[in-house]
């Protein structure tokens, strides 16, 4: 088995759970549309020169289509809804509730690709949404109560898992970094009005503190650009059902990067979550791939 796709799907969440530390530094003085603004406007200057450097077309009128859903239902509705519902609720039921992604993946792949489900992979999902829950921990008295932050968390899970499954099914026709390209691309013109609108409500001047300015390139760079191509990367790679589980590294990285970094305390839950979620994407992985995509 070739762990290529593995490779790439395990450095974009690497890179995304980096993403909860750089956040750190950047929520309290820049406001969450600008902050998707930045990130993705850096991101699709990167990508547009990347692309002209690896001498690769842009061309995708048969399927702009599909390439406006990932940008809009993907890279710019998911991680609105999440926003909302973060803010409406807590971090930590975000945490917990966006973890359905790999789950609404999977259901996405036997509708739309016929991608089958065995009963291996039925019990890794199992195993690996266990992981996450003792990483992050049952919500709490309380948490669960406002339906709205409910709806918009379960609503971001729900288009991850969307915009995986279409990615998925572009790239038996185009490479990873076109199909990242547009839907980069497309984020960022949809994300225009939401900042236009906070636009005056923080001090732009911020942006200059090096702190804040290292960890929006950071985003930009990393958590965008090379996390974004290596996901589509995987996706091409490796099966909808085995890739999704990779999505739950994220909480294993930032916890560890949030110990490293920021002093915060890991617990044998952390542990023995981590453990879990490991397991489950080795048992996955044990069965053969038998589909491959597109070449970059």
């Amino acid at each position: 088995m070739s762990w290529q796709g593995p490779l790439h799907l395990s450095l974009a969440a690497s890179l995304w759970g980096g993403a909860y530390v750089a956040s750190k530094f950047i929520l309290d003085v820049v406001p969450p549309f600008a902050l998707l603004f930045l990130r993705y406007l850096f991101a699709v200057v990167l990508l547009y020169l990347w692309c002209r450097m690896e001498g690769m077309s842009l061309e995708c009128r048969r399927d702009w289509k599909d390439m406006a859903r990932i940008g809009f239902y993907g890279y710019f509705l998911s991680i609105a809804a999440q926003f909302a519902g973060t803010m409406l609720s807590t971090a930590h039921l975000g945490a917990v509730i966006t973890s359905l992604s790999p789950v609404f993946q999977s259901a996405f792949a036997v509708w739309l690709l016929r991608e089958p489900m065995s009963r291996k992979q039925k019990a890794a999902t199992g195993i690996a949404l266990l992981g996450v829950l003792l990483i992050v921990g049952m919500p709490q008295e309380g948490e669960a109560d406002n339906l709205w932050a409910n709806l918009f968390l379960l609503a971001a899970a729900l288009l991850w898992g969307y915009y995986s499954v279409i990615s998925r099914g572009l790239s038996t026709r185009h490479p990873a970094l076109r199909i990242t390209f547009w839907g980069v691309l497309i984020a960022t013109v949809c994300a225009v009005p939401p900042v236009a609108l906070e636009w005056s409500s923080w001090n732009q001047a911020e942006l200059l503190r090096l702190p804040i300015l290292l960890s929006v390139l950071y985003l930009a760079v990393f958590a965008t650009t090379v996390a974004y191509f290596c996901w589509n990367r995987g996706l091409a790679l490796v099966d909808s059902h085995k890739a999704g589980l990779f999505f739950l590294m994220q909480p294993v990285v930032g916890s560890l990067l949030g110990a490293i970094l920021l002093g915060e305390v890991l617990t044998p839950a952390f542990f023995g979550g981590g453990a879990l979620i490991l397991a489950a994407v080795y048992l996955a992985l044990e069965q053969k791939e038998t589909s491959k995509g597109a070449e970059s």
